[in-house]
């Protein structure tokens, strides 16, 4: 690992030793389907680069994101995004407090908030689902600048130096939006694949490790089938999901396989013929 990520590693353990916000610091696991795609990640989070990962669904991204998070044992604050998403979702809200007789108002603070003050990590999902219009708030936030001018109270928040963003898109679904020029010059951007082979294996090595060699072997021969259908584009890209096969394999340990496979993958699909087409691909190694 470079020199640089192990420095950053040390001296942001040390900043978080007995941080009340323990809980938020999520378990790691990503396996990295290259040599160098984790550790350029991490070199690009260290020189305080915002970071889009740009992939498939249950390509990993989410566990990338939790996974950089636990190395540098940093707490993170998570926004799923969608149409409804506002400032507030955002940046928080105002209240009326009363106590002992007493009323005032009150700001509580939200996630993009927090995670500057803090020095954590904001994890926005599906950048791409936000209105175009909501996320601009978050421009001096994103860039060089590294700081925000709260709308609702008028403070001005300048991030901690450990603070960090990475945002994840599901190019090309159904309800996302291409990212404005303005939005996706603020990020690093990095394309992540499904894993395969040996990096396939031993993360089923790991989820399962009293996992049946036979049950294991078709499994796997069966994501191979199903990522090749989709690079075809017979099959929606869904289908190679690797959180859906390791769905699929857990279910498969307490019921027929070919069963299992039809919940987790098949019906997740929405055109019947490859909902078809992979059921017959899972009977070609599990009947």
């Amino acid at each position: 690992m470079h020199e640089l990520i192990e420095q950053e590693i040390v001296k942001r353990t040390k900043d978080h030793e007995n941080n009340e916000w323990q809980s938020l610091i999520p378990e790691g696991g990503y396996k990295s389907p290259d040599a160098y795609l984790y550790e350029d990640i991490l070199l690009s989070v260290v020189l305080k680069k915002a970071i889009l990962l740009k992939g498939p669904s249950g390509s990993g991204k989410t566990k990338l994101a939790e996974s950089i998070a636990a190395l540098f044992e940093q707490p993170m604050h998570s926004i799923n995004c969608s149409v409804d998403l506002d400032a507030e979702s955002l940046l928080g809200f105002k209240t009326v407090v009363q106590k002992e007789g007493q009323t005032w108002i009150d700001f509580v603070e939200g996630p993009v908030v927090k995670a500057m003050k803090e020095g954590h990590f904001l994890y926005i999902d599906e950048i791409n689902m936000a209105k175009p219009e909501t996320l601009p708030i978050l421009h001096s936030v994103l860039d060089y600048r590294r700081m925000l001018t709260n709308p609702f109270t008028g403070e001005v928040i300048q991030a901690h130096p450990n603070f960090g963003v990475i945002a994840a898109i599901n190019e090309g679904y159904i309800g996302t939006t291409p990212m404005n020029e303005a939005l996706k010059n603020r990020f690093v951007s990095f394309a992540i694949p499904y894993i395969t082979g040996e990096q396939l294996a031993g993360l089923v090595d790991e989820y399962f490790p009293t996992i049946q060699a036979t049950l294991k072997n078709s499994m796997l021969s069966l994501a191979t089938d199903l990522r090749k259908q989709a690079e075809n584009g017979l099959v929606s890209e869904e289908a190679a999901s690797i959180r859906s096969l390791l769905d699929a394999i857990e279910l498969a340990q307490y019921m027929s396989p070919i069963r299992a496979v039809r919940y987790a993958i098949a019906e997740k699909l929405d055109d019947a013929s490859e909902k078809q087409l992979v059921i017959e691909l899972a009977k070609t190694w599990m009947e």
